[in-house]
């Protein structure tokens, strides 16, 4: 894509953005070269997200679990810097150590407070070499470890008062964050970091056909290291999957015809992947390799059931009144029924 990629591009970038949108998107380059998707979904959802990260304002993928924030993330720093190593995971415990620096504090008690003793955090290595940061779940730092990115997102500039000094970062020098909006996390963003991002909420997939398409991108992938690629892809099994956990989610049938309780759980496309994976596992270690629903019943059960006092009855109802009566479904519904 480098070789091929003549758009103007922003300086200390691999590629040009229509080149990283076309990267995360899918492409087919003039000499025959498949680029394959990394992401299914609106183009203008990721081309806002590149054209975020062009104008140097830090970038906030915002979305419920298995919306592929932090899949698009990786792939985008991949993209723009090359390097998608540099990671902080949100977490209550973390401190602002964990993104800026600490000490080698055997050096620092024989030398005292050098540049040598400075241990850098992801930021700092980020800052001092002009790349591209991740951080993970942000909602989950302490409010002191959020403010701490305030100046280093407004200024570009990490103070180190230990050597009476300041790092000023390098040209190229961003951040990527991501934020679970069904968990709020220990603390919510301030209105002063919030300002400091340009937030792009991640959807879940609009139709059946666009959840199922990466679901069995996913599946085949996996299929494909685990040496099970011999085996059709079971398009059957994931289009029920798909349909049970749309039905939970949006509290209805697909038709519209029934409402239904929802549960707790999130049953994002995420989850729906892990249930196919289960499956599978199961199919070739313990079945004839072909995905059936015996297979995913304990796997489908647990990603609903997160909560047994109010999901096991929710799940219990749906069996019941959908699946039990549903055309071809019967096999899943012994199945499931067998487990709770």
């Amino acid at each position: 894509m480098k070789r091929e990629d003549t758009k103007p591009r922003p300086s200390s970038w691999e590629l040009s953005p229509h080149a990283v949108v076309q990267y995360l998107m899918g492409a087919t380059l003039s000499d025959g070269t498949f680029i394959s998707p990394k992401y299914v979904g609106s183009r203008r959802l990721i081309e806002v997200a590149v054209a975020t990260l062009a104008t140097d304002r830090a970038l906030l993928l915002v979305g419920v679990p298995g919306t592929a924030k932090t899949w698009v993330a990786e792939h985008l720093a991949a993209a723009i810097c090359g390097n998608s190593g540099l990671l902080v995971q949100g977490s209550a415990g973390i401190g602002e150590e964990a993104l800026k620096y600490t000490w080698n504090y055997a050096r620092l008690l024989s030398h005292g407070p050098d540049r040598e003793s400075l241990v850098p955090g992801p930021v700092f290595h980020a800052m001092e070499q002009g790349l591209l940061v991740r951080i993970e779940e942000l909602t989950r730092l302490s409010a002191e470890v959020q403010d701490a990115l305030i100046t280093v997102l407004s200024e570009k500039i990490m103070p180190i008062p230990e050597l009476n000094n300041s790092l000023q970062a390098k040209n190229g020098f961003n951040l990527i964050a991501t934020a679970n909006d069904r968990d709020k996390g220990v603390n919510d963003l301030s209105g002063a970091l919030r300002r400091r991002f340009n937030m792009v909420y991640m959807p879940l997939p609009e139709t059946i056909e666009e959840e199922m398409l990466i679901i069995k991108n996913n599946v085949e992938q996996s299929a494909k290291k685990a040496g099970w690629d011999s085996f059709p892809t079971p398009t059957e099994e994931i289009k029920r999957i798909v349909t049970i956990f749309r039905e939970l989610r949006n509290g209805h049938t697909l038709d519209g015809q029934q409402k239904l309780k929802s549960p707790t759980s999130t049953l994002s496309t995420a989850e729906a992947i892990e249930v196919v994976y289960s499956g599978q596992m199961l199919a070739f270690h313990f079945g004839n390799g072909q995905l059936k629903a015996a297979d995913i019943a304990a796997a489908l059960s647990s990603a609903i059931v997160k909560d047994a006092q109010h999901d096991l009855p929710v799940w219990k109802d749906y069996l019941q009144l959908v699946v039990k009566d549903r055309e071809g479904w019967k096999d899943l519904y012994r199945a499931c029924r067998e487990l709770i």
